[in-house]
């Protein structure tokens, strides 16, 4: 199975027109509400993230902060930091083909992150299900969570939530 679980503006964007992700941070959280990102973090064997996605993370002034192994997706990247040896590991291929190479290792329930990743396994029919949290700002252009398909493809909303009286996370599972 393959699972999203991601942030959008209210227009569709994961990204800002410069890359930032600051306006995630839009809506106050004292509390520190993780939004059901731990309960869904238990469901995954593995997490499958985009270059992009993975030298952004690399950028947070923080240590690393997945417990799950990832693999980064990436025809260019050579080397990982030497920190990270045994918890990421490059791969590079179609995302059918990724799939089965990570299912013969055993792992069968992945986190497939990241914008042009995203759409690569949309693209291909590969997402079994989507938890999509929408932040309520309009950033009028930067990274689209969607790009164009082939096909139509149609989803079943299992759950919406709001959180901080604001945030509205929707559950949608592959029909």
């Amino acid at each position: 199975m393959n699972y999203v679980f991601i942030a959008q503006s209210i227009d569709g964007f994961i990204a800002d027109k410069n890359g930032g992700i600051e306006w995630l941070n839009s809506i106050p959280n004292p509390d520190q509400i993780d939004m059901g990102y731990k309960a869904f973090m238990e469901r995954i064997d593995a997490i499958v993230m985009g270059r992009a996605t993975f030298e952004t993370v690399l950028g947070f002034d923080m240590p690393w902060p997945y417990e799950k192994f990832v693999f980064v997706l990436s025809s260019s990247l050579k080397t990982i930091p030497e920190e990270l040896r045994g918890k990421v590991e490059l791969l590079a291929g179609t995302p059918d083909e990724i799939c089965n190479v990570l299912q013969e290792k055993g792992y069968e329930n992945l986190y497939i992150d990241g914008g042009k990743t995203i759409q690569r396994f949309l693209a291909d029919d590969l997402i079994d299900e989507m938890i999509i949290t929408t932040i309520p700002v309009v950033l009028g252009g930067g990274i689209p969570l969607f790009g164009e398909l082939p096909d139509q493809l149609e989803f079943t909303r299992l759950k919406t939530e709001v959180y901080l009286d604001e945030v509205v996370q929707t559950r949608y599972v592959r029909k």
